[in-house]
């Protein structure tokens, strides 16, 4: 028995300048740029911990030309059952000078080097070659794997009866005819590799990443409008799905436009997505620089065309505002739709339920007036009026019913001006600490109740510290690595890559907001995405000019604080843990 050699030479690299793992972040590698390692082995059985490798195939390939084969024996080190000497001509007498496999591993692994894995039913093989590495102590491979069976599956079923190596081999009058042995199963199988890359061609398979994604793609209803994403780039940028007379559809975002597109033919499964392929024609796309500004365009196209199967695309119509009208005589908190002159105001928010819920939040801790009769300067309480219910509980002061201190009342105005000025240390003091009363009572559903009005008020308070500190530094230039954003009035006006020739984001913004209002609903969405990016990355900006104030990292969270119970504490995490 010679010993296991490759009988051609076998690069542990594809090629220098390729990554040393190929995997699903090796993203646009060319088909033809690819080195493939066609696997095969045979075994005493199907059972990747009991049973043994006795023989091993393999074969690589790059742009349709064999660069090397490797075939061995191995000696199991068990019997050979009788069936399986009858399917593949192997017995105990042919193995017995053959080496262990611990003596082949390290040769097979150095042929196989940073190819992508390939076989007919590859689990079977990769399952007992990572068995075997285990055992001898080396590091199981995790190698980007394609395969076949898949493959055919997805792009030959509706030709052959099965897809059996067999079956296709002769269906397709493959050169090599796999006989239950390694090396020509391998060989058999890279015939049919080249054979499926070629059927892929026609769905837009070209890269790599394709076409491994491809064998997800199996059964999909629409899979047949993959060509569409034919001429995506792997690029950021945004994509627009296209029906009939050019309706928008759906506006995304993403960092790789062909591997986000190409998923939705996959593992995509929201309920809305199945019915806007049936309707999509095309796919459009605008490359961009950088992420981020494909998040600000992405934004900026769903305000404009408002696509239906887009659910953020009407997000503008429900934003609403929490007032303070500090201007007028006994000033309490309300829900506005828009901006007063006077006031101080928090938002906008998303919803009206989210607002109120922040209302709550400062209410149960702030003794505000909470009835909404109009009350004049020269006010005189109705003493035969009854005082409101939170007035009656000692909650809330009550001055159209009863007479109140009117410094103790603009203390406590005083309080939640600055609450929604992004100060949450009061509140949430007061939330946390009636959230633990109440969770040591075991009356979970009312300080689930408190958590709820928390977790708004603090998520309001966060976007508003992050709002704020964009808005603060008014027009400024910054650069993350190779990237330069230009931001003014809290909108992008400009992005450029040192790598690209600069131009023009491709859809205007909004107004510019003016410097004493608050910032108008239609450009909160640009504003959070370009704040918490800033505030996400602070560590990584670089500021190269700033006309006002520059605060990232903003220093709030909208986390739950954990409650301190020692009664409970079971239940704490449980029923307050959102």
């Amino acid at each position: 028995m010679r010993p296991p050699v490759p009988t051609s030479p076998a690069p542990t690299s594809p090629r220098p300048t390729e990554p040393a793992q190929p995997s699903f972040d090796d993203l646009g590698v060319p088909l033809v740029d690819a080195t493939f390692c066609v696997i095969d082995l045979e075994t005493t059985g199907g059972n990747r911990h009991d049973d043994r490798i006795t023989e091993i195939g393999a074969v690589l390939v790059r742009g349709g030309e064999f660069l090397g084969t490797f075939q061995t024996l191995v000696n199991p080190g068990r019997a050979i059952p009788p069936q399986i000497s009858v399917l593949t001509g192997l017995t105990d007498a042919v193995v017995a000078t053959a080496p262990r496999v611990e003596s082949v591993l390290g040769t097979l692994l150095d042929f196989v080097g940073d190819a992508v894995v390939v076989g007919h039913n590859v689990a079977f093989d990769l399952g007992f070659l990572r068995a075997a590495c285990e055992r001898t102590g080396r590091p199981r491979p995790a190698p980007t794997v394609v395969d076949t069976v898949a493959l055919a599956r997805r792009l030959v079923r509706d030709e052959v009866p099965d897809c059996r190596l067999a079956t296709l081999a002769s269906r397709f009058r493959l050169d090599h005819r796999p006989s239950h042995r390694a090396l020509d199963d391998a060989l058999a199988t890279v015939d049919l590799l080249h054979l499926l890359i070629e059927r892929a061609t026609g769905l837009g398979v070209t890269g790599l990443d394709d076409l491994v994604a491809l064998t997800k793609l199996a059964g999909h209803p629409q899979s047949a409008k993959l060509a569409m994403t034919s001429t995506l780039p792997r690029r950021p940028g945004v994509y627009v799905f296209r029906g009939r007379d050019d309706e928008v559809l759906y506006v995304g975002k993403a960092t790789n436009l062909r591997q986000r597109v190409r998923s939705y033919f996959g593992s995509e499964d929201r309920r809305r997505i199945g019915p806007m392929l049936r309707e999509a024609t095309r796919v459009d796309h605008i490359e961009l620089p950088d992420p981020l500004t494909a998040a600000v365009v992405e934004q900026r196209m769903i305000a404009r065309a408002l696509p239906r199967y887009n659910r953020v695309g009407t997000r503008a119509d429900r934003y609403c505002y929490v007032r303070l009208d500090t201007a007028a005589p006994w000033p309490r908190l309300a829900v506005v739709r828009e901006p007063s002159p006077g006031g101080v105001h928090l938002g906008p928010l998303p919803s009206r339920s989210t607002a109120t819920l922040v209302i709550e939040a400062i209410t149960s801790t702030v003794p505000l007036r909470r009835c909404s009769t109009r009350l004049s300067r020269r006010h005189v309480p109705d003493r035969t009026a009854a005082p409101c219910g939170a007035a009656q509980l000692g909650v809330a002061f009550c001055p159209c019913a009863e007479p109140v201190d009117e410094r103790r009342y603009l203390d406590a105005v005083e309080t939640a001006r600055r609450a929604l000025g992004g100060e949450v240390d009061h509140v949430t003091g007061r939330l946390v600490a009636k959230m633990t009363d109440l969770v040591t009572q075991q009356r979970f559903e009312e300080a689930a109740q408190v958590r709820d009005r928390l977790s708004a008020f603090l998520g309001a308070a966060r976007r508003h510290r992050l709002v704020e500190a964009l808005r603060a530094a008014t027009t400024c230039t910054v650069r993350i690595g190779d990237t330069t954003w230009t931001i003014d009035g809290a909108r992008l006006v400009d992005a450029v890559r040192t790598d690209t020739v600069g131009r023009r984001i491709p859809v205007d913004p909004v107004d510019p907001p003016e410097a004493d209002r608050p910032l108008d609903r239609h450009g909160i969405d640009e504003a959070l995405c370009l704040a918490r990016y800033l505030d996400q990355h602070a560590d990584r900006v670089t500021v190269l000019s700033c006309s006002g104030e520059w605060t990232f990292p903003v220093a709030i969270s909208d986390r739950l604080p954990r409650l301190d119970v020692t009664r409970h504490p079971s239940a704490t995490e449980l029923d307050l843990a959102g």
